[in-house]
């Protein structure tokens, strides 16, 4: 079903198509950069930000970092996860219900219907949780967004279970033969049925004209041979047809149902480490001990065990090596919180030096506030470098299954932008929260077109359009992301990398 090469009638060619379509998943990605900074801007303004500060002092700097850090990352793989779902469902559905084969149109339209389910459900999830988690650090803080992180991760396991239960239950109701496939059968047997009946009654007529001394035309002899040749012909093709046909949705259907399962494991397992190294941080800053030295070492020791026993496993699997990337990403996040509380301590230290006294109420608001501010920084960064890459190990497998290049990288793109329209216009309801939760599901799909970039770039059977297709992405990023070379030089890697990872 993969295709292996891309070959065009000349390299020259292959170059032109990759630049282009390279250009049209990195213009996506560039377009995303603006909207999430004027977000990040409003996010971290006096008024959204005050919750956070006033925590600072309860959790410390490194349980602050993080819990800010699981819960972004949180919010991005659910948001994946529950448009990776929506979307296979509907492909389910979509592939289940045909009475025919899998034909141009058809195709289209399956790989059209799944990815704006998929592309909704990311974005719509994403903002729910967005609103969500607003609601509850306005309401109850970080120590209520504790316990609601610390519930949902130990909720979903169980939900896992029972949702895998529930999905092979429908899987068997997928398999069995359809009844149009069923009656697509039944007619062409019939038909083949009295085409021998048929062809038997008019040689029994021939054979009877000639055994009473009549004459029978060779030119009619030889018409009717040859009408009945290709009457065969014809229903041996279409039987043929049929069966390539069915063979064909069934393989579709046991991909998805294979997508399923692996993303339902991904949302179940992923995030218990991060919230487990979140969790015991920001008990020992509850405890008093959030700005000791030792809970540095705690927290190092905490995440070198729990990598050592997610990547022992000689049965590797793909949750476990985001849940390991998401546990690291969390620790340096809180890294880069403490450090900048002890970049305005060494500040403050150089201004007593020069004369120039403090209270060290005004330090520790200045720490609590850069704290804060750093934190909110690098979560979300790393939350959008992780929707970027999750959308990119969905566009990359589509690629590699012969979906289409073009129809993958030029229709996610047109979905989000279509979708970062949508949010825009619908900024005013869905607040602060609901806007960045969005945002990173617009986000994921702008990874899809550009994990399809990315496979696309290394199915090419010559060099000139493995490397156009990156020039394209990279100059389309950096000429629409407004020059951020570093946001954009650190996110097309990521996504080129796990672009080309099998996580099925």
């Amino acid at each position: 079903m993969a295709k292996n090469k891309i070959t065009l009638q000349s390299p020259w060619k292959e170059g032109a198509v990759g630049f282009i379509l390279g250009s049209v998943g990195g213009c996506i990605l560039g377009a995303t950069e603006d909207p999430v900074d004027r977000t990040l801007a409003l996010m971290t303004t006096a008024g959204p930000l005050k919750p956070v500060i006033e925590e600072v002092q309860t959790l410390g700097a490194l349980g602050l970092g993080t819990l800010t850090g699981a819960t972004a990352l949180t919010i991005a793989m659910t948001s994946v996860v529950a448009g990776v779902i929506l979307a296979a469902v509907v492909a389910s559905i979509f592939v289940v219900t045909r009475s025919c084969g899998l034909n141009h149109s058809d195709s289209t339209g399956l790989w059209v219907t799944a990815g704006l389910a998929g592309a909704l459900g990311t974005t719509l999830s994403g903002a729910t949780l967005g609103i969500i988690i607003e609601f509850i650090v306005n309401s109850s803080g970080m120590v209520g967004l504790l316990w609601a992180l610390c519930i949902f991760t130990a909720v979903k396991p169980p939900l896992h279970f029972v949702f895998k239960l529930l999905w092979k239950q429908s899987e068997v109701c997928c398999t069995l033969p359809p009844t149009a496939w069923t009656m697509k059968k039944e007619a062409l047997e019939n038909t083949e049925t009295q085409h021998r009946i048929r062809v038997t009654m008019q040689l029994e007529q021939r054979i009877l004209t000639l055994e009473n001394g009549g004459n029978v035309s060779e030119v009619e002899d030889r018409l009717a041979w040859t009408n009945d040749q290709q009457e065969r012909e014809h229903l041996v093709k279409r039987k043929m047809e049929a069966e390539e046909a069915e063979m064909e949705q069934r393989t579709i259907q046991d991909w998805i149902n294979t997508v399923v399962v692996k993303h339902v494991d991904f949302l179940a397992f992923a995030g218990v480490p991060m919230t487990v190294v979140a969790a015991v941080t920001a008990c020992f800053g509850a405890f008093g001990y959030g700005n000791h030295q030792f809970v540095f070492l705690a927290l190092l020791s905490l995440v070198t065990v729990i990598s050592y026993f997610l990547l022992k496993p000689s049965d590797f699997k793909f949750w476990m090596l985001v849940g390991c990337m998401s546990m690291i990403a969390t620790f340096v996040i809180a890294m880069l919180t403490l450090h900048a509380g002890q970049v305005v301590v060494t500040a403050a230290m150089k201004m007593h030096a020069a004369g120039h006294k403090q209270s060290k109420e005004d330090i520790g608001a200045r720490m609590a506030h850069q704290s804060s501010l750093e934190a909110l920084n690098t979560a979300f960064f790393v939350a959008k470098v992780c929707q970027l890459a999750l959308g990119a190990t969905v566009g990359g497998p589509l690629v590699r299954q012969a979906a289409g290049q073009a129809k993958v990288i030029v229709g996610s793109a047109l979905v989000a932008g279509g979708l970062l329209a949508g949010v825009e216009v619908l900024t005013p309801v869905l607040g602060n929260g609901g806007r960045a939760g969005a945002l990173l599901g617009v986000v994921g799909a702008a990874g899809v077109s550009v994990g399809a970039v990315a496979a696309m770039a290394g199915q090419w059977s010559s060099w000139h359009g493995t490397f156009c297709s990156v020039v394209g992405l990279l100059l389309g990023a950096i000429l629409l992301g407004k020059f951020h070379l570093v946001n954009i030089g650190l996110q097309v890697p990521v996504g080129c990398i796990f672009a080309m990872t099998n996580p099925f």
